[in-house]
């Protein structure tokens, strides 16, 4: 499979923390789903961070096939929340962070990917073509690596606007960081937020993990 060609990066890492690559001072809210954690904006009122850790014995277990609904995060302010009326009419996808596909073992842990502290508006190519393979990227190195934690970062480094009555942030990019301390792995892959993205390979999608740091 080519997708193996990144296991390559086992090599000369740091022991990585969630902190590394996460500025908590800039999350107004740290929100914990139990199987995932959120840096949430209420600028943006979207999430800036959602990390987690899978594992082989999770993911590809079951598959649950059927999906819950989206649903709004009562632990936010209302005056903080996106909304599912936001997305209407935007032709923008309700794009997960946490993958649904990662946590379909468990009816209770799909769900929590449903709450909109994980959504983004995404293109609906850069979200079902582009970034699909990086999802599926993080289960394969979670079967090999027996685990893996995974950091999805939103990038808003140019102003693409707002949507939806709330005025939700559009972001610019997806970060998507795979580390592995016991392996000593890491890859980190950033995938634009564009409406009709060129269909790539993955590979061509890494950046330098070290230029992904938090800046002290």
């Amino acid at each position: 499979m080519k997708l193996i060609v990144l296991i390559a990066t086992v090599v000369n890492i740091q022991a990585y923390e969630i902190e590394d690559f996460v500025n908590l001072d800039k999350c107004d809210q740290v929100i914990n789903k139990d199987i995932y954690s959120v840096c949430y904006s209420y600028e943006k009122k979207l999430p800036l961070a959602v990390w987690y850790t899978i594992n082989k014995n999770q993911v590809n277990k079951i598959n649950i096939k059927k999906r819950p609904k989206f649903y709004n995060e009562k632990n936010i302010n209302i005056k903080y929340r996106a909304k599912l009326s936001d997305y209407k009419g935007s032709k923008m996808d309700r794009g997960h962070l946490a993958s649904d596909a990662s946590f379909d073992y468990d009816k209770k842990a799909l769900r929590k990917t449903y709450s909109l502290v994980n959504i983004v508006p995404q293109y609906p190519k850069t979200n079902r073509v582009e970034w699909v393979k990086a999802e599926r990227y993080e289960r394969l190195i979670a079967t090999k690596l027996k685990e893996i934690t995974v950091v999805n970062i939103v990038d808003f480094s140019e102003d693409k606007g707002t949507m939806g009555e709330n005025k939700i942030s559009i972001p610019t990019a997806f970060i998507k960081i795979l580390f592995s301390r016991k392996e000593k792995y890491k890859t980190c892959l950033k995938y634009k937020n564009e409406k009709n993205p060129n269909k790539s390979k993955l590979k061509s999608h890494k950046v330098k993990c070290l230029d992904l740091l938090v800046k002290n």
